[in-house]
């Protein structure tokens, strides 16, 4: 077994050739950002507290990202962004076919 003094400079060379910052954008994330400045800029506007990337996660977790390519511009041509998404998320509003 190797000593962590051995391990320390494979992680510190790991470490140091991993992307950082704006480098680690993923198509998901960049559309999850879109959806978090529009939503949280209509939340300020009715005196709500700013949604965090971590809730907005779980709201589109089980939504793919081509659908999510959709729910962006559906809201956009809306009028009311933030009272679109909801609408579009809701299941009770989209029977099954």
């Amino acid at each position: 077994m190797k000593s962590i003094r051995d391990i320390l400079p494979e992680f510190e060379k790991k470490a140091a050739a991993a992307p950082k910052g704006r480098k680690r954008q993923t198509e998901r994330g960049e559309l999850m950002r879109f959806f978090l400045r529009h939503l949280n800029y209509s939340r300020k506007q009715d005196g709500l507290p700013p949604m965090t990337m971590a809730h907005l996660g779980t709201v589109l977790e089980q939504i793919p990202t081509q659908d999510l390519y959709y729910l962006k511009s559906v809201c956009s041509q809306a009028k009311n962004f933030g009272k679109k998404f909801w609408w579009e998320l809701d299941p009770a509003k989209h029977p099954p076919r």
